[in-house]
């Protein structure tokens, strides 16, 4: 045999491995294009999914916005609340690092909680306003078109799920003071004379306490152990009244 001439078994060994080498390179080719193929004719367009869930979650605060808005001028906790939650996850969006691809799942999920949570909100708002409540700061009110005890109206808001309204601060007692009527109120001392409460078993606070001058005074020692609106001409518009007199109510619902 000739010296010069190659050694076929290491030939063949070389084309082995170059042969499988081109394979490898076809192999990794193929997995780029199909994986191209695929993300251009199957993955959604992540940008286009969250614009949109961001747009619905807007028109959805922006119709919660609505809700009260001539008798509330200061936004209320909830409104608050679903702001803060908005702008917090844009700023999450706009902190994005160019070099760290986000979380889209993540990002879509959470706008899609955001959203679900807007539309229970805002169906929970429907339902009361058709019923003819009045919304104000995170609560709902009824407004009675008829007259009853004061037991019986309590009665009344139970059955609604509510309960008689209970006034916690000097704008919620604005707010019930421009119905104009006479209405029982959550408040009343039956159970103890002089030592009046709400119908959560709250004690009444000096603080927000807005009997008219005078009152409550169990007129000529009669027994006048329920609260209504009376003077609401004035800021401190609160009476003591016999409990079986017949009288318009204020039921009020917190919302979550």
């Amino acid at each position: 045999m000739d010296k010069n001439l190659p050694d076929a078994s290491a030939t063949n060994r070389k084309l082995v491995v170059l042969s499988l080498g081109l394979l490898c390179i076809l192999q990794a080719a193929l997995n780029i294009s199909l994986r191209l193929a695929l993300y251009s004719s199957d993955a959604p367009d992540y940008d286009a999914v969250i614009r949109n869930l961001t747009e619905e979650r807007d028109q959805l605060k922006r119709k919660l916005n609505t809700f009260d808005s001539s008798d509330a001028p200061d936004h209320d906790a909830v409104i608050r609340n679903l702001t803060e939650e908005r702008d917090q996850l844009k700023r999450k969006l706009n902190t994005f690092d160019s070099s760290d691809a986000p979380d889209y799942d993540a990002v879509i999920r959470t706008l899609t909680e955001e959203r679900d949570q807007l539309k229970r909100k805002l169906n929970i708002f429907d339902h009361y306003t058709q019923e003819g409540w009045r919304y104000f700061r995170s609560s709902f009110y009824f407004i009675s078109s008829v007259k009853k005890s004061w037991g019986d109206s309590r009665d009344n808001c139970l059955q609604k799920g509510a309960d008689l309204v209970i006034i916690n601060s000097k704008e919620e007692n604005e707010f019930t003071r421009q119905f104009r009527r006479l209405f029982w109120i959550g408040l009343t001392d039956t159970e103890t004379e002089g030592t009046w409460k709400w119908v959560d078993g709250t004690l009444l606070s000096t603080t927000t306490s807005y009997w008219h001058p005078g009152e409550p005074n169990s007129y000529f020692s009669t027994n006048e152990d329920c609260g209504e609106t009376k003077f609401n001409e004035v800021e401190d518009n609160w009476n003591d009244e016999k409990c079986h007199w017949q009288k318009f109510w204020i039921c009020e619902k917190m919302v979550a």
